[in-house]
Protein backbone atom coordinates (compact mmCIF):
# COMPACT_ATOMS: atom_id res chain seq x y z
CA UNK A 1 0.00 0.00 0.00
CA UNK A 2 1.40 3.37 -1.06
CA UNK A 3 1.99 5.88 1.75
CA UNK A 4 1.17 9.57 1.30
CA UNK A 5 2.06 12.43 3.63
CA UNK A 6 -0.28 15.43 3.60
CA UNK A 7 1.21 18.59 5.11
CA UNK A 8 -1.48 20.88 6.49
CA UNK A 9 -4.88 20.00 7.97
CA UNK A 10 -6.91 22.78 6.39
CA UNK A 11 -9.86 21.88 4.18
CA UNK A 12 -7.58 21.25 1.19
CA UNK A 13 -5.38 18.84 3.13
CA UNK A 14 -8.27 17.08 4.82
CA UNK A 15 -10.17 16.68 1.55
CA UNK A 16 -7.08 15.36 -0.24
CA UNK A 17 -6.48 12.88 2.59
CA UNK A 18 -10.13 11.80 2.55
CA UNK A 19 -10.17 11.24 -1.21
CA UNK A 20 -6.84 9.38 -1.14
CA UNK A 21 -8.06 7.21 1.72
CA UNK A 22 -11.11 6.29 -0.36
CA UNK A 23 -8.73 5.25 -3.15
CA UNK A 24 -6.89 2.86 -0.83
CA UNK A 25 -3.80 4.87 0.09
CA UNK A 26 -2.27 4.97 3.55
CA UNK A 27 -2.42 8.68 4.40
CA UNK A 28 -1.04 10.66 7.32
CA UNK A 29 -1.86 14.34 7.82
CA UNK A 30 0.65 16.55 9.60
CA UNK A 31 -0.51 19.84 11.15
CA UNK A 32 1.70 22.32 12.98
CA UNK A 33 -1.09 23.94 15.01
CA UNK A 34 -3.20 22.40 17.72
CA UNK A 35 -6.38 22.13 15.67
CA UNK A 36 -7.60 21.23 12.19
CA UNK A 37 -9.49 23.32 9.66
CA UNK A 38 -6.82 25.86 8.65
CA UNK A 39 -8.29 29.34 8.17
CA UNK A 40 -11.64 27.79 9.08
CA UNK A 41 -10.23 26.38 12.30
CA UNK A 42 -12.49 26.71 15.28
CA UNK A 43 -12.50 27.55 18.97
CA UNK A 44 -15.14 27.41 21.68
CA UNK A 45 -17.30 30.49 22.26
CA UNK A 46 -20.25 30.48 24.64
CA UNK A 47 -20.14 26.70 24.62
CA UNK A 48 -20.35 26.50 20.82
CA UNK A 49 -17.79 25.93 18.08
CA UNK A 50 -16.99 29.03 16.01
CA UNK A 51 -14.35 29.89 13.39
CA UNK A 52 -11.44 32.14 14.22
CA UNK A 53 -12.11 33.93 10.92
CA UNK A 54 -15.61 34.52 9.56
CA UNK A 55 -17.00 31.94 7.12
CA UNK A 56 -20.22 31.12 5.33
CA UNK A 57 -21.30 29.33 2.14
CA UNK A 58 -23.07 30.47 -1.01
CA UNK A 59 -25.51 28.45 -3.12
CA UNK A 60 -22.83 28.35 -5.82
CA UNK A 61 -20.35 26.56 -3.51
CA UNK A 62 -21.21 23.22 -5.08
CA UNK A 63 -18.00 21.33 -4.26
CA UNK A 64 -18.24 21.69 -0.50
CA UNK A 65 -22.03 21.29 -0.56
CA UNK A 66 -21.61 17.91 -2.28
CA UNK A 67 -18.95 16.91 0.23
CA UNK A 68 -21.18 17.88 3.15
CA UNK A 69 -23.96 15.72 1.72
CA UNK A 70 -21.56 12.81 1.18
CA UNK A 71 -20.44 13.06 4.81
CA UNK A 72 -24.05 12.82 5.97
CA UNK A 73 -24.08 16.39 7.27
CA UNK A 74 -26.71 17.89 4.97
CA UNK A 75 -29.05 18.49 7.92
CA UNK A 76 -26.23 20.25 9.75
CA UNK A 77 -26.30 23.06 7.19
CA UNK A 78 -28.78 25.89 7.79
CA UNK A 79 -29.70 28.58 5.24
CA UNK A 80 -30.38 32.20 6.15
CA UNK A 81 -31.10 35.44 4.34
CA UNK A 82 -28.02 37.64 4.09
CA UNK A 83 -28.24 41.31 5.05
CA UNK A 84 -25.36 43.44 3.78
CA UNK A 85 -24.76 47.06 4.69
CA UNK A 86 -22.25 49.76 3.78
CA UNK A 87 -21.07 51.91 6.67
CA UNK A 88 -20.74 55.44 5.34
CA UNK A 89 -18.88 58.16 7.26
CA UNK A 90 -19.37 61.71 5.99
CA UNK A 91 -19.72 65.32 7.12
CA UNK A 92 -23.17 66.78 7.64
CA UNK A 93 -24.22 70.37 6.91
CA UNK A 94 -22.68 71.56 10.19
CA UNK A 95 -19.34 69.92 9.47
CA UNK A 96 -19.81 67.09 11.97
CA UNK A 97 -18.85 63.56 10.92
CA UNK A 98 -21.82 61.22 11.00
CA UNK A 99 -22.14 57.48 10.42
CA UNK A 100 -24.95 55.55 8.83
CA UNK A 101 -25.37 52.02 7.52
CA UNK A 102 -27.04 51.74 4.14
CA UNK A 103 -28.44 48.46 2.76
CA UNK A 104 -26.34 47.02 -0.07
CA UNK A 105 -27.87 43.66 -0.94
CA UNK A 106 -28.42 44.04 -4.65
CA UNK A 107 -29.63 46.13 -7.58
CA UNK A 108 -32.54 47.69 -5.73
CA UNK A 109 -30.32 48.93 -2.89
CA UNK A 110 -27.74 50.22 -5.36
CA UNK A 111 -30.42 52.31 -7.10
CA UNK A 112 -31.20 53.99 -3.75
CA UNK A 113 -27.58 54.33 -2.59
CA UNK A 114 -27.56 58.05 -1.73
CA UNK A 115 -23.74 58.61 -1.61
CA UNK A 116 -23.86 58.25 -5.42
CA UNK A 117 -25.66 60.52 -7.84
CA UNK A 118 -28.61 58.89 -9.57
CA UNK A 119 -26.71 58.74 -12.87
CA UNK A 120 -23.74 57.03 -11.19
CA UNK A 121 -26.04 54.54 -9.47
CA UNK A 122 -27.35 53.54 -12.89
CA UNK A 123 -23.82 53.45 -14.27
CA UNK A 124 -22.55 51.30 -11.40
CA UNK A 125 -25.49 48.94 -11.81
CA UNK A 126 -24.85 48.61 -15.54
CA UNK A 127 -21.19 47.75 -14.90
CA UNK A 128 -22.10 45.09 -12.33
CA UNK A 129 -24.69 43.60 -14.70
CA UNK A 130 -22.08 43.48 -17.47
CA UNK A 131 -19.54 41.73 -15.23
CA UNK A 132 -22.18 39.22 -14.14
CA UNK A 133 -22.74 38.18 -17.76
CA UNK A 134 -19.16 38.60 -19.03
CA UNK A 135 -17.19 35.34 -19.25
CA UNK A 136 -13.97 36.23 -21.11
CA UNK A 137 -12.13 37.02 -17.88
CA UNK A 138 -8.72 36.19 -19.36
CA UNK A 139 -8.93 39.51 -21.21
CA UNK A 140 -8.93 41.30 -17.84
CA UNK A 141 -5.81 39.75 -16.29
CA UNK A 142 -3.30 42.38 -17.38
CA UNK A 143 -5.49 45.34 -16.41
CA UNK A 144 -5.48 46.67 -12.84
CA UNK A 145 -8.93 46.56 -11.23
CA UNK A 146 -8.59 50.18 -10.14
CA UNK A 147 -7.88 51.31 -13.69
CA UNK A 148 -10.69 49.27 -15.25
CA UNK A 149 -13.31 50.24 -12.67
CA UNK A 150 -12.39 53.92 -12.76
CA UNK A 151 -12.88 53.99 -16.52
CA UNK A 152 -16.05 51.89 -16.51
CA UNK A 153 -17.81 53.24 -13.41
CA UNK A 154 -16.46 56.79 -13.13
CA UNK A 155 -14.59 58.67 -10.43
CA UNK A 156 -17.44 59.00 -7.91
CA UNK A 157 -18.22 55.27 -7.88
CA UNK A 158 -14.50 54.58 -7.59
CA UNK A 159 -14.10 56.90 -4.61
CA UNK A 160 -17.26 55.82 -2.81
CA UNK A 161 -17.08 52.06 -3.37
CA UNK A 162 -14.12 50.47 -5.14
CA UNK A 163 -11.15 52.42 -3.76
CA UNK A 164 -12.11 51.75 -0.10
CA UNK A 165 -12.78 48.07 -0.83
CA UNK A 166 -9.59 47.45 -2.80
CA UNK A 167 -7.45 49.42 -0.33
CA UNK A 168 -9.02 47.66 2.63
CA UNK A 169 -8.50 44.26 1.07
CA UNK A 170 -5.01 44.70 -0.41
CA UNK A 171 -3.43 47.68 1.44
CA UNK A 172 -0.59 49.21 -0.59
CA UNK A 173 -0.98 46.53 -3.29
CA UNK A 174 -4.44 47.83 -4.24
CA UNK A 175 -3.33 49.54 -7.46
CA UNK A 176 -1.70 46.31 -8.70
CA UNK A 177 -4.64 43.93 -8.24
CA UNK A 178 -5.86 42.31 -11.45
CA UNK A 179 -9.34 43.04 -12.73
CA UNK A 180 -9.70 39.30 -13.30
CA UNK A 181 -9.73 38.83 -9.52
CA UNK A 182 -12.43 41.47 -9.00
CA UNK A 183 -14.44 40.06 -11.92
CA UNK A 184 -14.45 36.65 -10.23
CA UNK A 185 -15.68 38.09 -6.92
CA UNK A 186 -18.54 39.95 -8.64
CA UNK A 187 -19.38 37.31 -11.23
CA UNK A 188 -19.49 34.32 -8.89
CA UNK A 189 -21.44 36.07 -6.15
CA UNK A 190 -23.98 37.52 -8.59
CA UNK A 191 -24.50 34.14 -10.20
CA UNK A 192 -25.22 32.50 -6.86
CA UNK A 193 -28.74 33.93 -7.33
CA UNK A 194 -31.16 32.87 -10.04
CA UNK A 195 -32.21 36.48 -10.67
CA UNK A 196 -30.99 39.95 -9.74
CA UNK A 197 -34.06 40.42 -7.56
CA UNK A 198 -33.66 37.18 -5.62
CA UNK A 199 -32.60 37.53 -1.98
CA UNK A 200 -29.16 36.20 -1.20
CA UNK A 201 -29.10 33.10 1.00
CA UNK A 202 -26.02 32.03 2.93
CA UNK A 203 -25.41 28.73 4.70
CA UNK A 204 -23.73 28.06 8.01
CA UNK A 205 -23.26 24.70 9.82
CA UNK A 206 -25.22 24.41 13.05
CA UNK A 207 -22.07 23.37 14.92
CA UNK A 208 -19.61 25.47 12.93
CA UNK A 209 -17.20 24.48 10.18
CA UNK A 210 -15.29 22.46 12.76
CA UNK A 211 -18.05 19.85 12.54
CA UNK A 212 -17.20 19.33 8.85
CA UNK A 213 -13.45 19.19 9.49
CA UNK A 214 -14.00 16.80 12.39
CA UNK A 215 -16.17 14.50 10.28
CA UNK A 216 -13.50 14.46 7.55
CA UNK A 217 -10.87 13.48 10.13
CA UNK A 218 -13.11 10.71 11.46
CA UNK A 219 -13.73 9.37 7.95
CA UNK A 220 -10.01 9.44 7.06
CA UNK A 221 -9.27 7.30 10.13
CA UNK A 222 -12.22 4.98 9.54
CA UNK A 223 -11.32 4.35 5.91
CA UNK A 224 -7.85 3.28 7.01
CA UNK A 225 -9.07 1.28 10.02
CA UNK A 226 -6.95 3.38 12.34
CA UNK A 227 -7.40 5.69 15.29
CA UNK A 228 -7.83 9.36 14.45
CA UNK A 229 -4.71 10.42 16.35
CA UNK A 230 -2.69 7.99 14.23
CA UNK A 231 -3.68 9.57 10.92
CA UNK A 232 -4.14 13.26 11.93
CA UNK A 233 -0.96 14.45 13.65
CA UNK A 234 -1.64 17.91 15.15
CA UNK A 235 0.96 19.95 17.05
CA UNK A 236 3.55 18.36 14.80
CA UNK A 237 6.47 20.26 13.30
CA UNK A 238 8.23 18.83 10.27
CA UNK A 239 11.92 19.68 10.60
CA UNK A 240 13.00 18.84 7.05
CA UNK A 241 12.23 16.73 4.01
CA UNK A 242 14.85 14.68 2.16
CA UNK A 243 14.47 12.71 -1.07
CA UNK A 244 15.90 9.27 -1.72
CA UNK A 245 17.27 7.97 -5.02
CA UNK A 246 14.22 5.70 -5.44
CA UNK A 247 11.85 8.72 -5.40
CA UNK A 248 10.57 8.23 -1.87
CA UNK A 249 10.76 11.00 0.70
CA UNK A 250 11.80 11.15 4.32
CA UNK A 251 10.01 13.50 6.71
CA UNK A 252 12.02 14.31 9.82
CA UNK A 253 9.95 14.85 12.97
CA UNK A 254 11.63 15.02 16.37
CA UNK A 255 14.78 13.91 14.54
CA UNK A 256 13.10 10.67 13.46
CA UNK A 257 12.63 9.64 9.83
CA UNK A 258 9.23 8.77 8.37
CA UNK A 259 9.16 7.36 4.83
CA UNK A 260 6.48 8.18 2.24
CA UNK A 261 5.91 7.44 -1.42
CA UNK A 262 4.41 10.87 -2.09
CA UNK A 263 4.00 14.27 -0.45
CA UNK A 264 1.05 16.65 -0.74
CA UNK A 265 1.90 20.09 0.65
CA UNK A 266 -1.08 22.35 1.30
CA UNK A 267 0.96 25.11 2.94
CA UNK A 268 2.39 28.27 1.29
CA UNK A 269 5.16 27.55 -1.20
CA UNK A 270 7.75 29.49 0.82
CA UNK A 271 6.95 27.46 3.93
CA UNK A 272 7.34 24.22 2.00
CA UNK A 273 10.57 25.42 0.38
CA UNK A 274 12.08 26.01 3.83
CA UNK A 275 11.72 22.28 4.56
CA UNK A 276 13.76 21.01 1.60
CA UNK A 277 17.46 21.11 0.72
CA UNK A 278 18.94 24.09 -1.21
CA UNK A 279 19.38 22.03 -4.40
CA UNK A 280 15.71 21.05 -4.27
CA UNK A 281 14.73 24.67 -3.59
CA UNK A 282 16.45 25.75 -6.79
CA UNK A 283 14.13 23.51 -8.81
CA UNK A 284 11.10 25.42 -7.50
CA UNK A 285 12.55 28.70 -8.83
CA UNK A 286 10.64 30.70 -6.22
CA UNK A 287 12.77 33.79 -6.79
CA UNK A 288 11.03 34.24 -10.15
CA UNK A 289 7.61 33.30 -8.82
CA UNK A 290 7.24 35.58 -5.81
CA UNK A 291 3.64 35.80 -4.61
CA UNK A 292 3.04 38.51 -2.05
CA UNK A 293 0.85 37.78 0.94
CA UNK A 294 -1.05 39.90 3.41
CA UNK A 295 -1.74 38.89 6.95
CA UNK A 296 -5.02 39.32 8.80
CA UNK A 297 -6.07 40.21 12.30
CA UNK A 298 -9.54 39.17 13.48
CA UNK A 299 -11.31 40.02 16.71
CA UNK A 300 -14.29 37.95 17.85
CA UNK A 301 -16.40 39.13 20.76
CA UNK A 302 -19.78 38.50 22.33
CA UNK A 303 -22.14 41.03 23.84
CA UNK A 304 -25.66 41.21 25.18
CA UNK A 305 -26.07 44.28 22.95
CA UNK A 306 -27.35 44.28 19.36
CA UNK A 307 -25.80 47.10 17.32
CA UNK A 308 -27.29 46.63 13.86
CA UNK A 309 -29.88 44.86 11.73
CA UNK A 310 -27.23 43.84 9.17
CA UNK A 311 -25.00 40.76 9.08
CA UNK A 312 -22.12 42.01 6.95
CA UNK A 313 -20.91 45.61 7.19
CA UNK A 314 -18.32 46.94 4.75
CA UNK A 315 -16.65 50.17 5.80
CA UNK A 316 -16.04 52.77 3.10
CA UNK A 317 -14.03 55.06 5.39
CA UNK A 318 -10.39 54.68 4.30
CA UNK A 319 -9.21 55.96 7.71
CA UNK A 320 -10.93 53.12 9.57
CA UNK A 321 -8.58 50.74 11.44
CA UNK A 322 -10.45 47.71 10.06
CA UNK A 323 -12.31 46.73 6.89
CA UNK A 324 -15.20 44.51 7.93
CA UNK A 325 -17.61 44.44 10.85
CA UNK A 326 -19.87 41.38 11.13
CA UNK A 327 -22.76 40.76 13.44
CA UNK A 328 -22.70 36.99 13.05
CA UNK A 329 -25.92 36.56 14.97
CA UNK A 330 -27.80 38.62 12.40
CA UNK A 331 -27.22 35.59 10.16
CA UNK A 332 -27.65 32.76 12.68
CA UNK A 333 -29.74 32.65 15.90
CA UNK A 334 -28.39 34.02 19.18
CA UNK A 335 -29.78 30.87 20.83
CA UNK A 336 -26.76 29.01 19.44
CA UNK A 337 -24.54 31.16 21.70
CA UNK A 338 -26.48 31.34 24.96
CA UNK A 339 -28.46 34.35 23.79
CA UNK A 340 -25.32 36.44 23.18
CA UNK A 341 -24.68 38.52 20.08
CA UNK A 342 -21.51 37.42 18.26
CA UNK A 343 -19.36 39.92 16.35
CA UNK A 344 -16.31 39.76 14.09
CA UNK A 345 -13.97 42.64 13.26
CA UNK A 346 -11.32 42.03 10.61
CA UNK A 347 -8.53 43.69 8.65
CA UNK A 348 -5.93 42.66 6.07
CA UNK A 349 -2.48 44.11 6.68
CA UNK A 350 1.12 43.81 5.43
CA UNK A 351 3.48 41.73 7.56
CA UNK A 352 5.37 44.86 8.65
CA UNK A 353 2.21 46.47 10.03
CA UNK A 354 2.35 47.53 13.68
CA UNK A 355 -0.48 45.10 14.55
CA UNK A 356 2.03 42.28 14.05
CA UNK A 357 4.60 43.87 16.37
CA UNK A 358 5.05 42.33 19.86
CA UNK A 359 4.11 45.57 21.64
CA UNK A 360 0.66 45.62 20.00
CA UNK A 361 -1.04 43.30 22.45
CA UNK A 362 -4.59 42.04 21.87
CA UNK A 363 -5.75 44.50 24.50
CA UNK A 364 -4.22 47.46 22.65
CA UNK A 365 -5.71 46.44 19.31
CA UNK A 366 -9.05 45.82 20.93
CA UNK A 367 -9.03 49.25 22.56
CA UNK A 368 -8.20 50.94 19.25
CA UNK A 369 -10.92 49.07 17.36
CA UNK A 370 -13.58 49.54 20.00
CA UNK A 371 -12.91 53.27 19.93
CA UNK A 372 -13.82 53.30 16.24
CA UNK A 373 -16.85 51.05 16.78
CA UNK A 374 -18.09 53.66 19.26
CA UNK A 375 -17.83 56.33 16.57
CA UNK A 376 -19.94 54.25 14.19
CA UNK A 377 -22.41 52.81 16.71
CA UNK A 378 -22.77 55.47 19.40
CA UNK A 379 -24.75 53.18 21.68
CA UNK A 380 -21.91 50.63 21.82
CA UNK A 381 -21.14 49.74 25.44
CA UNK A 382 -17.93 47.80 26.18
CA UNK A 383 -19.28 46.88 29.61
CA UNK A 384 -21.78 44.56 27.91
CA UNK A 385 -19.04 42.45 26.31
CA UNK A 386 -18.91 38.93 27.76
CA UNK A 387 -15.73 37.68 26.08
CA UNK A 388 -13.27 38.64 23.33
CA UNK A 389 -10.64 36.72 21.37
CA UNK A 390 -8.05 38.07 18.93
CA UNK A 391 -6.40 35.96 16.23
CA UNK A 392 -3.56 36.72 13.81
CA UNK A 393 -3.01 34.98 10.48
CA UNK A 394 0.33 35.67 8.70
CA UNK A 395 -0.73 34.21 5.31
CA UNK A 396 -4.37 35.18 4.97
CA UNK A 397 -4.60 36.73 1.50
CA UNK A 398 -2.44 36.32 -1.60
CA UNK A 399 -2.01 39.40 -3.78
CA UNK A 400 -3.45 38.72 -7.23
CA UNK A 401 -1.59 41.24 -9.35
CA UNK A 402 -1.60 41.69 -13.13
CA UNK A 403 1.34 39.29 -13.57
CA UNK A 404 -0.17 36.65 -11.30
CA UNK A 405 -0.60 33.74 -13.77
CA UNK A 406 3.17 33.71 -14.34
CA UNK A 407 3.75 33.19 -10.60
CA UNK A 408 1.45 30.21 -10.04
CA UNK A 409 3.36 27.03 -9.27
CA UNK A 410 2.20 23.76 -10.84
CA UNK A 411 0.34 21.20 -8.76
CA UNK A 412 3.02 18.62 -9.60
CA UNK A 413 6.31 20.10 -8.42
CA UNK A 414 9.63 19.32 -10.13
CA UNK A 415 10.50 17.00 -7.23
CA UNK A 416 9.85 13.24 -6.87
CA UNK A 417 6.15 12.52 -6.25
CA UNK A 418 5.62 15.93 -4.63
CA UNK A 419 2.49 18.03 -5.04
CA UNK A 420 1.48 21.52 -3.99
CA UNK A 421 -2.10 22.64 -3.42
CA UNK A 422 -2.87 25.92 -1.69
CA UNK A 423 -5.15 28.88 -2.28
CA UNK A 424 -2.49 30.79 -4.23
CA UNK A 425 -3.21 28.41 -7.12
CA UNK A 426 -6.91 29.25 -7.16
CA UNK A 427 -7.25 31.73 -10.01
CA UNK A 428 -9.14 33.87 -10.80
CA UNK A 429 -11.33 32.87 -7.83
CA UNK A 430 -10.40 33.94 -4.31
CA UNK A 431 -9.70 31.58 -1.43
CA UNK A 432 -12.57 29.88 0.37
CA UNK A 433 -13.59 26.51 1.79
CA UNK A 434 -15.43 25.58 -1.43
CA UNK A 435 -12.29 26.01 -3.51
CA UNK A 436 -10.21 24.29 -0.84
CA UNK A 437 -12.41 21.22 -1.24
CA UNK A 438 -12.22 21.44 -5.03
CA UNK A 439 -8.41 21.65 -4.95
CA UNK A 440 -8.19 18.77 -2.47
CA UNK A 441 -10.13 16.52 -4.82
CA UNK A 442 -8.05 17.63 -7.78
CA UNK A 443 -4.72 16.94 -6.08
CA UNK A 444 -5.88 13.54 -4.85
CA UNK A 445 -6.71 12.53 -8.43
CA UNK A 446 -3.27 13.65 -9.62
CA UNK A 447 -1.49 11.68 -6.88
CA UNK A 448 -3.55 8.55 -7.56
CA UNK A 449 -2.96 8.80 -11.31
CA UNK A 450 0.82 8.85 -10.83
CA UNK A 451 1.21 6.34 -8.00
CA UNK A 452 -1.16 3.79 -9.49
CA UNK A 453 0.59 3.66 -12.87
Amino acid sequence: MKKVAVIGAGFTGLTAAYELSKKGFEVTVFEKSTDIGGLAGGFTLQGASLEKAYHHLFKSDTDILKLIAELGLREELKWFESKVGMIVREKDSSGQITSRTLPFNGVKDLLFYKPLSFFNRLRAGAVLFFLQKFTLWEMLIATPAATWMKKASGMQVMEKIWTPLLSGKFAHFAEKVSMAWLWARIHIRANSRTSIFEKELLAYPRNGFHSIAKKLAEQIAQLQNKKEQDVIKTTTTIEKIAYNDDGTAELYIDKKKHSFDAIVATIPAKAFSALIAPEAQQKLDLNKKVIDYLGAVVLVFTSSQSLSKFYWHTITDTTAPFLVFLQHTNLVPTSWYNGQQVYYIGVYIPHEHRYFSPEMTPEKIQKEWFSYVKQVFHEFDENKIAEAHLFKFPFAQHVVDTAYPEKILPYKLPLPHTYLANFSQIFPEDRGTNYAVREGKKIADLVAEELLQ
